[in-house]
């Protein structure tokens, strides 16, 4: 039975390098918050039978505790406090510090669906040797892939929740993101931004090819390089 109450088994399966470090931030505020709808679920019901209507009894008003709000508050605004110290290393590292790379792909979110563009072998976009594909990522396992998003029409949100990878695609900009899978298989890209009528339709895939296999696929996609 309890099993059932963890966090973890309802979340996707990761294969993303620093997944797990994301989970673990999700578990701490998963349990605080929880702990604390408890606590006071449990003092709505105490309160609702304690202060229930009885003849005779006539109701009083009662000032707040200082003391106690300013316990509550204090307490509650360090716990906040902690959770941004122990989250800025890891926002940092996803975020700023993108790691070398040289398989980079251009993924162009637009109504309803994901343009996907590969550099080719001469690791530039926007030449000859470009190859797109609509919905379709593929990269290795055990890489860092370089993302480089953007928007042609409306806000998306490029979203990989097995590599716990959520990013929006902006119209007029481009934000780099990136990623390191950790095991071979197929994973759903969905938008996690409403962008429309057609926006529970907008679904891609990632394949995580193994070394060998993506070899294979690279070379069907440019078979003179």
């Amino acid at each position: 039975m309890l099993e059932y109450l963890k966090l973890e088994t309802w979340l996707p399966e990761n294969v993303s390098t620093y997944g797990a470090e994301i989970d673990f931030l999700f578990y701490v505020i998963y349990y605080i918050t929880g702990v604390a709808f408890i606590l006071v679920a449990a003092a709505m019901v105490a309160f609702l039978i304690i202060f229930r209507h009885r003849e005779g009894r006539r109701a009083r008003y009662v000032h707040g505790n200082t003391v106690l709000e300013i316990v509550w508050t204090v307490g509650t605004a360090l716990i906040v406090i902690v959770l941004g110290i122990m989250s800025e290393p890891l926002w940092a590292r996803i975020k700023q510090q993108v790691p070398p790379s040289d398989i980079q792909v251009r993924v162009t979110g637009k109504q309803f669906n994901w343009e996907i563009l590969y550099p080719g072998p001469d690791g530039k976009f926007e030449t000859a040797d470009d190859v797109q594909m609509d919905n379709e990522l593929h990269v290795p396992v055990n890489r860092v892939v370089q993302v480089f998003l953007t928007s042609k029409d409306v806000i998306h949100s490029f979203f990989l929740p097995n590599l716990r990878l959520k990013q929006d695609a902006l119209p007029g900009r481009t934000i780099q993101a990136w990623f390191e899978a950790t095991k071979p298989g197929v994973y759903e890209i969905p938008c996690a931004e409403l962008c429309g009528f057609g926006h529970s339709g907008m679904l891609g895939y990632l394949t995580v090819h193994s070394a060998k296999d993506y070899e294979k696929w690279v070379k069907e996609q440019w078979p003179q390089s």
